[in-house]
């Protein structure tokens, strides 16, 4: 073994050493904040996060990883990604300590903004689960408005914020030489700017005319509903304060499914069905609401050794079912990773692969094959809402995917600093992606009630990726793995032996283009998607 191969394993065991109980305690403080939203437990996370990352700091380390790298001498697959890995890491963090400390106390105040504010609508303080169900109820178009501007109200409280440290971000990266915190940050993440923009061009073209023909649908059906002319349609008459989601047309809502049923339970029946037990990641986790806790959703791992949890607010409902099957798709990703791997390499291939496999569980609380297995929905009372189910999945999927166009476009030109109007900007981009009218007069930074934008920069085109490579997945277990004729993942282990084996197992061992080429024979293709949802 060469001097400089002892060299860099040296590096790597002296720096695991460090992180490794500060990536834990750092885990632990965030986790604790998402549940309390108190002030002292957020700025122990902050200051925790700011520790860790202190450490990808110095500068004369980023030289040393950049000169082995330049030597060619790092060749051992897993030594080279580990040292690929650390060069980005260290990239990342090079400022000095103050700048740091700023960057990392702003995202986390912000943060702790969205889990403790509750607007008031109609006199009461509410949660985002009872806005929803005023957007999901309600027919008075009045009380939707309030439960909609409600839903937005944390963006002003935020705003300022989000600039002042979308511009410390822009400041880091251009100190380092590139154009903006955009690019940086694909760079780190090994995609790059054309490539994003590219795939999201060629789906914008695909689904434009199948999505607008859906819209005209939707909103025809729902103005019936309000009582109004379609063109009166606003942000407000959906079921989502983003239209993220798409509403439950005709005879496909499922709530009432899921009506007094133990998502838990479900959950943990369904995993274990497929090879993939969770039940020691349930206990560990926090499912249910109440004051101060974050509302939304996440799954952690607390430290890359089989500690895995999941936050989630859950309610009898599909959009919650879908959520904790999405969370626990990230929960078993983590949790069957080689724990032979180095601690390093102990995590998901890259952030779109684990949405991936989230999205595909997620999807299956809309699916008619599990829901009949899984939650033993009678097929007399199945038979009733099952083509209205498919076409509500599809809906979803055009409704989501074009929502992702909205973010990332709207990201990529925030960290591009042209001066836009981003109020502006924010409605320009939702009329084009999701066809939906702005309010009249309204100049509010709706944007910024987003969490994504302040506290998951340049995340978002991950979602989208994740999308595709879940269908690319899906065709692959529908052809390769279940038996012939069958259309329901539910029961299966062998679909959990293809996604231990060839998904997780892996780690960030592989590149993700290598992950996909290895579990599906090609590279990332957009194709499945669009044969799934788009060419119906």
């Amino acid at each position: 073994m060469s001097n400089i191969i002892n060299e860099f394993q040296h590096f790597i065991d002296d720096c695991v050493g460090r992180i490794e109980p500060l990536y834990k305690e750092m885990c632990e403080s965030y986790w604790q904040a998402s549940l309390t939203g108190k002030e002292e437990d957020a700025a122990k996370a902050a200051a925790m996060e700011t520790r860790f990352r202190k450490i990808f700091s110095n500068a004369g380390n980023l030289s040393r990883l950049k000169a082995w790298r330049d030597s060619g001498e790092i060749t051992e697959p897993l030594l080279e990604r580990q040292l690929i890995l650390l060069i980005n890491a260290h990239l990342e963090n090079q400022m000095d300590a103050e700048m740091l400390q700023e960057l990392v106390q702003k995202q986390r105040d912000i943060e702790t903004a969205f889990s403790t504010h509750r607007p008031e609508v109609h006199g009461a303080k509410m949660t985002d689960n009872e806005i929803r169900r005023i957007l999901k109820e309600s027919t008075d178009s009045h009380e939707r408005r309030r439960a909609w501007e409600g839903s937005k109200e944390v963006g002003a409280h935020v705003a300022a914020q989000i600039l002042e440290l979308a511009a410390l971000r822009n400041k880091v990266a251009r100190d380092l030489g590139f154009e903006n915190y955009y690019v940086m940050a694909l760079e780190l993440q090994e995609q790059t700017e054309q490539e994003v923009m590219e795939i999201c061009r060629t789906f914008e073209k695909l689904s434009d005319a199948p999505f607008r023909k859906l819209r005209r649908e939707m909103d025809a059906k729902l103005a019936a509903r309000f009582g109004i002319r379609p063109d009166e349609m606003r942000p407000w008459h959906y079921e989502d304060p983003f239209f993220q989601d798409a509403p439950a047309l005709e005879d496909a809502d499922l709530d009432p499914l899921f009506a007094g049923r133990n998502l838990e339970e479900i959950t943990r029946d369904f995993y274990e069905g497929i090879g993939l037990p969770v039940g020691d990641i349930l206990k560990r986790s926090d499912l249910y609401e109440r004051e101060g806790k974050n509302q939304h959703a996440y799954c952690i791992d607390v430290d890359r050794n089989e500690d895995v949890r999941v936050l989630c607010n859950i309610k009898p409902s599909t959009r919650w079912m879908s959520t904790m099957l999405h969370e626990f798709g990230h929960a078993v990703y983590d949790k069957y990773l080689d724990m032979k791997l180095p601690f390093l390499l102990r995590t998901a291939s890259h952030t779109f692969t684990t949405e991936a496999v989230a999205m595909l569980m997620g999807r299956l609380a809309q699916e008619e094959s599990w829901l009949r297995e899984v939650l033993r929905v009678p097929q007399e009372k199945l038979s009733k809402v099952a083509v209205a189910a498919r076409k509500q999945l599809r809906t979803q999927m055009l409704v989501s995917t074009r929502w992702m166009l909205v973010m990332i476009h709207f990201e990529r030109e925030l960290y591009r600093g042209t001066g836009t109007d981003l109020n502006s900007l924010w409605w320009d981009l939702v009329e084009q992606f999701q066809v939906i009218r702005r309010p009249e007069k309204r100049d509010a930074p709706d944007w910024a009630s987003k969490i994504h934008i302040a506290c998951f920069p340049v995340y978002y085109h991950n979602y989208l990726w994740g999308e595709f490579m879940a269908s690319q997945l899906r065709g692959w277990i529908d052809r390769e793995i279940l038996p012939k004729n069958n259309t329901s993942i539910a029961g299966h282990p062998a679909v959990g032996r293809y996604l231990k084996e060839k998904i997780f197992s892996p780690g960030t061992g592989l590149r993700w283009d290598e992950l996909l080429r290895r579990s599906t024979g090609e590279s990332l293709n957009p194709e499945y998607f669009v044969k799934q949802f788009v060419e119906v």
